[in-house]
């Protein structure tokens, strides 16, 4: 067995060409650039590229293919430079009704093991979505009914960033996944907590008990791809080999989650857009103590307190830990001359952040920022918490 390191959701923000896929993402984030990323600066070994269902994105693959740097692999997955393992995925944005009868929206990852199996995928959605072309667009479709087109393509369907207050199942369409997925629950093996909760959160609700819980990047940007990653227990890189540390089958399983203290996160605590600012007071917060108004950014913390039916939370017990981790990115002094000194010493971030010690680094970039690396690698960090779309700082003394 291999412990390998994962992220499952990275964005890509133009085609080779220079057509939008997703238009809030970076120009540069495209499949080859990304692919690149992993190897050279994040040694990320499995990277999940979430916009492969738009036809634009589809050639861009064919032509990578053609290069002769990478190649499909029988049990799923593009191998670039027998490094990092692509798993081609798409971003799918489903109509859900609430019990109230409203409308509310989810976003859903949707992993695929073939190029063909996504040409498939991205020729019927084509029915559903007014623009295949573009990324994490709204489907005439209920989450319910993706499952079996996902299944139909030999994929499987993750919930996305599953607590945030737009677009996710627990944030504006309902207390329970159950409720969504019916008989078909047991079909979704893992989901994503997003960056602004964590498992200690998210196990404060029975339902999950039994799904893999991942931490994700949801990168729009390259340097933004592992900022939350997970490491995986698996024999090869491969799409067969991480459906299998999902389903948590023959040894295969997710050994550690790698995420953001949930208050660095842009959607932690509840936001008033009226006064606009964040909104003190013990959760849950579900209206300003100042305007009165509850034109409001429900904030994850506090929704995860109106919607949780343990009265203390309990993982259970194969649950693995979840280290709060701090990117180089957010780390205070460190700037892009810095970084790029430190991988041009170091290789990847993975070496930064998990082999090095304090001393090889200061030997590159000095005492003061070797310090500061070696406190948020150990959590000797204040955060001041993020809400309304603005992520969370981090102070270290």
């Amino acid at each position: 067995m291999n412990e390998i390191f994962a992220d499952l959701h990275v964005h890509i923000g133009r085609s080779e060409n220079g057509k939008p896929i997703k238009i809030t993402a970076a120009r540069s984030l495209n499949f080859a650039n990304i692919a690149r990323e992993c190897v050279e600066r994040k040694g990320i070994n499995v990277v999940g590229i979430i916009d492969c269902a738009s036809p634009y994105v589809i050639e861009d693959i064919e032509n990578f293919l053609k290069t002769g740097e990478a190649y499909e692999i029988e049990d799923g997955g593009i191998i670039y430079k027998d490094k990092v393992c692509i798993i081609l995925g798409s971003e799918i944005e489903t109509s859900e009704v609430t019990e109230q009868g409203k409308t509310g929206s989810a976003h859903n990852l949707c992993y695929f093991p073939t190029l063909n199996d996504i040409k498939g995928f991205s020729n019927e959605m084509s029915h559903y979505i007014n623009n295949i072309t573009l990324s994490s667009q709204r489907a005439r479709l209920s989450a319910y009914e993706l499952v079996d087109i996902v299944e139909k393509y030999n994929g499987i369907l993750v919930p996305a960033h599953v607590f945030t207050p737009h677009k996710s199942f627990y944030g504006n369409c309902t207390d329970r996944l159950e409720k969504i997925f019916k008989e078909k629950f047991n079909k979704i093996y893992a989901v994503e907590l997003g960056l602004s909760s964590d498992t200690y959160l998210a196990d404060e609700i029975s339902e999950l008990e039994t799904k893999t819980f991942l931490t994700n990047s949801d990168a729009h940007s390259l340097p933004k791809i592992a900022r939350e990653y997970n490491k995986i227990q698996v024999k090869d890189i491969s799409f067969k080999e991480l459906v299998k540390a999902l389903k948590n089958e023959d040894g295969r399983k997710v050994l550690c989650n790698y995420g953001l203290d949930p208050k660095l996160g842009k959607y932690h605590r509840t936001f008033c857009e009226n006064c606009g600012k964040q909104i003190e007071g013990i959760a849950p917060v579900t209206k300003c103590n100042e305007c009165s108004k509850q034109n409001i950014t429900m904030g994850v913390f506090d929704r995860i307190e109106i919607i949780k039916d343990k009265k203390e939370t309990k993982s259970p017990a194969n649950r693995p830990p979840y280290v709060y981790q701090i990117p180089l990115t957010f780390i205070p002094g460190l700037g892009n001359k810095t970084i790029d000194k430190l991988l041009d010493n170091f290789g990847t971030e993975m070496n930064i952040l998990h082999k090095l010690s304090e001393d090889d680094i200061e030997g590159v970039v000095g005492l003061k920022i070797a310090d500061s690396i070696e406190k948020a690698r150990t959590g000797e960090i204040a955060i001041k918490e993020g809400g309304g779309g603005v992520y969370g700082k981090v102070n270290i003394g």
